[in-house]
């Protein structure tokens, strides 16, 4: 990898130990509040940690969130929009996700394929940049999916690469068995650094089979917002010709 950056769940601090290398700079996944009452991760990319300290603040306001993200000039995306990793959706959410996200998460390689392949079919349709990350939470798993800009030299290029929709995703998505193995290796870390969790070890064999629960739900989720979220856009369009021809 040229650059590297870490997106964190509404935190910076694991990003300390590579403030000071020049290949990498500072992102956030932000957990925040839509106007329907429901969430979602959002990626903010190169920001200070005063950029931080203000994302936090606003992350209950989306209306509010968006405008100062934009003021800043801030990219930001949409990430894992197929997932319900952050709980239910609604059709307005769709629609918001088109008006305010100048980018969507079209390559997480944690997320199934379909997933991915519905939000890149998202993107081409409201015509919204593309970004992908490994979204990884073991070391085995960095670096399995990313962004790519081509001839970029260095950050800004990179970045000003992205904003003009010249970024490329590439790499792995999600898989039954990679989920597996990076739960397995999280709860092995966990207990090894703290042995009073050695207990949980006995509920390992159960892991394979809630993994397979979660990603039948996830491709049922996919499956079923992408087909509401199609018939819903089809029926926004024909009402807009309907009036066309009315005027």
């Amino acid at each position: 990898m040229d650059l590297v950056t870490i997106t964190d769940h509404d935190s910076i601090d694991a990003a300390e130990a590579l403030r000071s290398r020049p290949d990498f700079f500072l992102s956030e996944e932000v957990t925040c509040r839509l106007p329907s009452g429901t969430e979602l991760h959002m990626g903010v990319y190169d920001i200070s940690e005063w950029d931080h300290v203000e994302i936090q603040r606003r992350r209950d306001d989306f209306e509010s969130l968006s405008a100062w993200l934009r003021e800043r000039h801030l990219l930001f995306s949409a990430n894992h929009i197929f997932s319900s990793l952050t709980g239910r959706r609604a059709l307005a959410d769709f629609e918001l996700f088109e008006r305010e996200f100048p980018a969507f998460e079209t390559r997480n390689g944690h997320m199934l394929a379909r997933a991915n392949e519905n939000a890149a079919a998202l993107a081409d349709l409201s015509g919204k940049i593309e970004v992908g990350g490994s979204d990884a939470h073991a070391m085995t798993s960095v670096g399995c999916a990313w962004t790519a800009v081509p001839r970029a030299r260095n950050r800004q290029e990179y970045l000003d690469g992205l904003r003009r929709g010249c970024g490329r995703v590439r790499g792995a998505t999600g898989g039954y068995w990679k989920l597996t193995r990076d739960v397995l290796t999280i709860g092995a870390q966990m207990m090894r650094h703290k042995p009073i969790t050695l207990p949980i070890a006995l509920l390992a064999g159960a892991v394979p089979l809630i993994m397979a629960g979660n990603y039948a739900m996830e491709f049922a989720f996919a499956r079923w917002w992408m087909s509401r979220y199609l018939r819903e856009r089809a029926q926004r369009f024909a009402a807009v010709e309907v009036a066309e021809v009315a005027a």
